[in-house]
């Protein structure tokens, strides 16, 4: 049972529960390459997602979208939630919070001799190693420019890619924090080096149509502060 809200936390002015909202998230994790039960690709931020909305009292689902989709929804109000990188895809549409609930690094893997990354500027004529699905914080116009002459190798999934590096086929592989680290647990390879090349702060996004919208989000990032969101969500957050 929902009790305890404002109007102006979802609540329509006749006292009505606070509208069902959808959070639209990406098919892909950049925080794991854990799966969940369905074998799709695990969302720790769905968990988080959670212990959020059951506080604020604020009823909800998730779904998986391929990232144009998902951008497409929040623009046109199919969908009214997300925890994304700040987009401006989305500035019309949307609200931002104010601070981040959880970081990631994009690092270039590269072996010992091959000459570090500092900019994406760097991988300019360089063979490089992508894991299909991922947009890579905006970078891939960069990466696919002809004017860049970079030679991009598309992996399927992470353990892929690392192999592609071990074997020689691309000189740089570029993920994400959390995916990396478990496949180089569970396979360590010698002489592996990385350069962090950008952190990526994600936010709560709010739809400014949800019912008022700049008050519930307020609550939320409220909320949030208040919880171990390490413990909740079991991947490291930065």
């Amino acid at each position: 049972m929902l009790i305890g809200l404002l109007p102006s936390l979802g609540f329509a002015q006749n006292g009505d529960k606070p509208r069902e909202l959808e959070y639209a998230f990406p098919d892909q994790s950049v925080w794991t390459t854990k799966v969940d039960e369905r074998g799709d690709p695990d969302n720790p931020l769905l968990r988080l997602a959670a212990v959020m909305f059951e506080k604020a009292g604020i009823p909800w689902h998730g779904r998986r979208y391929p990232a144009a989709r998902m951008f497409s929804y929040l623009n046109d109000g199919t969908a009214e939630f997300s925890m994304l990188v700040k987009s401006q895809a989305l500035n019309e549409c949307c609200l931002w919070g104010k601070t981040p609930v959880a970081s990631t690094e994009l690092r270039v893997y590269r072996m010992a001799g091959s000459p570090p990354i500092r900019a994406k500027e760097d991988l300019a004529g360089k063979r490089i190693i992508t894991i299909r699905g991922y947009s890579y914080g905006g970078l891939l116009p960069f990466l696919s420019d002809p004017a860049n002459n970079i030679s991009n190798n598309t992996a399927i999934k992470h353990d892929a890619a690392f192999a592609m590096l071990e074997a020689g086929r691309g000189d740089y592989l570029l993920d994400y924090t959390g995916p990396a680290v478990e496949v180089l647990t569970d396979h360590p390879i010698a002489g592996i080096a990385y350069d962090s090349l950008t952190r990526l702060d994600v936010y709560l996004v709010l739809a400014k149509s949800y019912p008022g919208a700049a008050d519930v989000l307020a609550r939320l990032e409220a909320i949030v502060e208040t919880l171990d969101k390490e413990a909740i969500l079991g991947v490291p957050l930065r």
